[in-house]
This record gives C-alpha cells, sequence and structure tokens, in this order.
C-alpha cells in the first residue's frame, strides 16, 4: 500500500508523491573533475612555453637542420657542386665501410676503451661521492672539492703534455719512481707500445672527470631523508652499513639514469684523448670511429663516406640507448623515457 507522500520506484529507491508523473531527466556520466585540455594547459603555462622557445629554435637550428647533411652518405658528394647536381650512389658508402678490416679494428678500439671507461670511470665517482659525504669537518670537505674539480676545467692539450711528460723514458716521474724501487731495471716505453695505450687514455680520463662527475652524486645524496640515517645510527648501523643499505639505495635512480646514458656514448667516446695522446706507433690501438672518419673521410676530401660513418655511430648509439633503457626499466622500475 503506497503512503501518501512518497511512493517505491521499481529499483526501490524513494519517489516523493509530488514528482509522480514528471519524467524524469537522463543523466549523463559527470565530468571528471581535474582533467584540462592541452590548450588550457597552455593557456596555463604561457610564460614557461615562452621562456623555451629560444631554446627550441637553437635545438632546431643546430640539432635538426644539419641532419639534412646525411644525404651526403648516399652521394658521391663533391663541394664544387650544389646539392641536386650530386651524383647518388645509393649504399655504396655503408658497404664500403662494412668491408674495409681497417673498420673492425677501429670499431674494436672504440668499444674497449668506452667499456673501460664505463666499468672503471662511472664507478669511481659514484663512490667518492660517497667519500665525501661522509667527511664532517665542513673546510676539509670544501677543499677536497675543489682540488678534485680543477682537473675537469684544464684543456685535454694539457693533460697530453702531461701525461706525456711524466711516461717518459727520460725524466718521466713514473718510470723514476719504478726504476728506483727495482719494479723495472729498465724504463718502460709507455707511449710507445699499444698495449699500454687502453689503460693510459682511461687513468686520465678519471683523473680529469671524477671530481667533475661526483657533482650530480652529491646533489642526489643531499636529496635523501636525513631521518633514515638518525633512525639507523640508534638501531646501531655503522657508517658503512648507513652507505650501504641508505646512500646507495638512494641514489640508484640517478646512477641508472646516468648509465643508460653512458651506454648511449658507447661508440661515439670523442677522439680528443685519442688523437692526442696516440701516435703513429699506437695507431692500431689509438684510433677510434671519429679518428677513422677524420683520416680516411674528411683529410682526404671522402666527405660521403665520412658521412657514412657518422650516420653508422649515431644509429648504434639511439639503439644502444632504447636498448639500454628498455632493460633498466624492466629490472629496475628505472628510466629515462
Amino acid at each position: 500500500m503506497e503512503s501518501s507522500t512518497e511512493t517505491a520506484s521499481k529499483n526501490g529507491a524513494v519517489i516523493p508523491e509530488s514528482n509522480r508523473g514528471r519524467p524524469r531527466k537522463a543523466r549523463g556520466p559527470k565530468p571528471e573533475r581535474g582533467r584540462k585540455g592541452l590548450w588550457d594547459s597552455v593557456k596555463q603555462q604561457k610564460y614557461l612555453y615562452f621562456m623555451s622557445i629560444p631554446f627550441v629554435i637553437w635545438v632546431f637550428v643546430f640539432s635538426y637542420l644539419p641532419l639534412w647533411g646525411w644525404t651526403m652518405a648516399f652521394q658521391n658528394y663533391k663541394p664544387a657542386k650544389s646539392f641536386s647536381d650530386q651524383k647518388w650512389v645509393g649504399l655504396n658508402n655503408f658497404i664500403e665501410l662494412f668491408q674495409d678490416e681497417r673498420f673492425y679494428l677501429v670499431l674494436r678500439n672504440t668499444l674497449a676503451m668506452s667499456l673501460m671507461g664505463i666499468i672503471f670511470g662511472f664507478v669511481v665517482p659514484i663512490f667518492f661521492a660517497i667519500l665525501l659525504n661522509e667527511l664532517r669537518g665542513m673546510l676539509l670537505k670544501r677543499f677536497v672539492q675543489t682540488i678534485s674539480y680543477l682537473p675537469h676545467f684544464v684543456s685535454w692539450v694539457v693533460v697530453a703534455g702531461l701525461v706525456t711528460k711524466m711516461l717518459s723514458i727520460d725524466g718521466g716521474i713514473v718510470n723514476d719512481i719504478l726504476v728506483a724501487l727495482h719494479i723495472v731495471d729498465e724504463p718502460i716505453q709507455f707511449m710507445a707500445k699499444g698495449s699500454w695505450f687502453w689503460y693510459i687514455v682511461t687513468a686520465s680520463d678519471i683523473w680529469k672527470e671524477t671530481g667533475w662527475n661526483t657533482i650530480i652524486y652529491l646533489a642526489a645524496i643531499t636529496g635523501i631523508d636525513q631521518e633514515q640515517y638518525e633512525a639507523s645510527r640508534v638501531d646501531g648501523a655503522s657508517r658503512w652499513r648507513q652507505m650501504w643499505h641508505i646512500t646507495l639505495p638512494g641514489i640508484r635512480s640517478t646512477i641508472a639514469v646516468l648509465f643508460i646514458m653512458a651506454i648511449g656514448h658507447l661508440v661515439s667516446n670523442g677522439f680528443e684523448k685519442q688523437f692526442l695522446l696516440g701516435n703513429s706507433l699506437v695507431t692500431d690501438y689509438s684510433e677510434v670511429l671519429d679518428l677513422y672518419a677524420l683520416n680516411y673521410g674528411i683529410n682526404l676530401g671522402r666527405f660521403s663516406y665520412g658521412t657514412a660513418i657518422g650516420i653508422f655511430n649515431s644509429l648504434v648509439s639511439i639503439l644502444l640507448l632504447f636498448t639500454a633503457n628498455g632493460i633498466f626499466k624492466k629490472l629496475t622500475k628505472e628510466s629515462i623515457m
């Protein structure tokens, strides 16, 4: 029996008697709060977008427009002719590149020095940053930081001169110490033996860049919650355990990002070090891809061949970057994209 003031609907809801017989309005889905369109987001951050315009133009002009020059790799490029008058040769330059035995020797040198740089040059700044963070004396800490940063600002020309002088067989401090300690009977010709070259380059790079590379890790360490250290001290954890269980996990994401980017540069480690420290006696160990492009491409006027080497370098770097990013994303949930 229906009440005089309200009646039950079919679905069990109570409807006032005054609303009986009136058509019910269809209710659509409620609009989601907090969702904004692209244009609304642009308007809200218009000043940030406006400030980024010069940098976008800079990147476009100096990073993307030069990609037009990649067409040279598919031509027999002659500087005296315009692009439209060049002779197209297809993939001939790439075929010649992969058929050259020298290319594989150079690729071996590049990968070997890059891997040594990653294994040693990537790990050393991490532990150096942790040790710097453990220094309690503020004055000593700043002094060590300043001293370690300075080599970064020294050009490779000066560094190469210092290394060459230190390893010289005539008055070189390294050979003098080895002979004085009776470790060797006669001075070692470090700069004339290819077997030493990779180690010399790696050690020089570590000495020059370790202090500078610690900056990012020190910044990441300062972002770790200090309450974790206080709680661990209350529990009786030593400083070594704090470093292993708090500091290292706290900078894991930073380590992952920088390692992924280092993998992307595996085949493009520059040529300054190799060019300045190398000589004709160690060419089979010192020549890397960039030097190969310079010697067999630009210096011989074979710009198309040099461009093909550069394209190979870039494509392999991109492939390594995406591969390393995918692997780290699955294993550690950390990635850069």
